[in-house]
């Protein structure tokens, strides 16, 4: 039982980081906690499902390599969210 709730608390402060991240890169803020954590789970989710298309290995650890497909997953999650606010 330990081990799930390290594995969520590690999920959620990835998706954190990552959301924090493409919040800066594509705004230049962040969205407060709970969005950052929203952002960054569903851009992990994108930036993993193209990885995994592409069979991309980025030749860093699992956990950097986990962040960074996250954080491109975020930023072209709040990329599309930019287009489909400006139509």
């Amino acid at each position: 039982m330990g081990s799930e709730i390290t594995q969520i608390l590690i999920m959620l402060g990835i998706g954190a980081v990552a959301g924090w991240l493409a919040g800066i890169i594509m705004k230049g803020a962040g969205f407060g906690l709970i969005g950052n954590i929203i952002v960054g789970i569903v851009g992990s989710v994108i930036g993993t499902f193209i990885g995994g298309m592409l069979s991309i290995n980025l030749g860093v650890g699992p956990l950097l390599g986990t962040l960074i497909w996250a954080v491109l997953g975020a930023i072209i999650l709040l990329f599309v969210i930019s287009l489909v606010k400006r139509a």
